[in-house]
């Protein structure tokens, strides 16, 4: 992890999870929308020069967000994001898989259960998320595709974005 980096990644073999960590300088209604508005998160939750695009998105317990990470040549690799629990401005259970572009997940590709919780600060909103995969090997192939530079390029997108009230 960069030591210049706002976003705190931690890597737990043993536990076979990542914590990630953000505060935010923005109210916790803004950054929960930046969280849970596609139209939002496809502005940012693709580290740059890909970008995020929706498929479909349907934010409640039992819906999914299903969409792209685009390269710019316009490759497609595709997520699910399945929303197991909503705890409106506070947090939220899913499941997160790699899948095609019907939804259906990849066999072989890592499957992840986690939660997403939102603090209000002296500074504005803490996010916290935290992913346990079901071995330490499909965490470790996470952190070879690149996840922990990705996740904070897009916090610090979404963070320039709060900066320029773009939300």
């Amino acid at each position: 992890m960069s030591t210049t980096s706002k976003t705190q990644v931690i890597k737990d073999f043993k536990e076979r999870s990542v914590l990630v960590s953000r505060e935010f300088n923005a109210p916790l209604a803004t950054v929960w929308r930046a969280y849970t508005d596609s139209e939002i998160l496809d502005q940012w939750w693709g580290p740059a020069p890909w970008r995020a695009e929706t498929k479909t998105m349907n934010f409640k317990a039992g819906g999914f967000w299903l969409y792209a990470m685009v390269s710019p040549e316009g490759q497609k690799h595709w997520g699910r994001m399945n929303y197991i629990s909503v705890d409106h401005h506070k947090g939220y259970q899913i499941e997160d898989a790699f899948c095609d572009e019907n939804g259906n997940a990849i066999e072989g590709l890592p499957v992840s259960k986690g939660h997403f919780l939102f603090t209000p600060s002296a500074n504005g909103t803490l996010v916290d998320y935290k992913m346990v995969y079901n071995s330490a090997e499909d965490l470790q192939k996470i952190v070879e595709m690149g996840f922990e530079q990705g996740i904070i390029q897009c916090s610090d997108q979404l963070d320039q974005m709060l900066a320029q009230n773009k939300i």
